[in-house]
C-alpha cells in the first residue's frame, strides 16, 4: 500500500508499484466510486482491451413475448 497527498488542486499521485501491477497508463481514464469512507479507483478498459471476454457465451435467450 502506497500512501498519496491531495495538492492544493485537489491532484494525487498514484504510486509506482500501484500503477505498474494495474497496467494503468497515461492519459488512461479511472472512475471513481465511493464506498462508505472510502474512494475506490477503477481502470476504465477501452474496446480493444476487453474484445473477447465473452467468447463461447450462449447468445440464445428465451425472451418475453412484449420484447423484442
Amino acid at each position: 500500500m502506497g500512501l498519496v497527498t491531495v495538492s492544493s488542486q485537489y491532484r494525487i499521485v498514484i504510486p509506482k508499484e500501484s500503477r505498474k501491477r494495474m497496467g494503468i497508463l497515461p492519459g488512461q481514464t479511472l472512475a471513481v466510486f465511493q464506498s462508505g469512507d472510502r474512494l475506490v479507483l477503477v481502470p476504465i478498459n477501452g474496446i480493444p482491451e476487453i474484445r473477447g471476454i465473452a467468447r463461447g457465451i450462449s447468445t440464445t435467450v428465451k425472451r418475453d413475448i412484449d420484447r423484442f
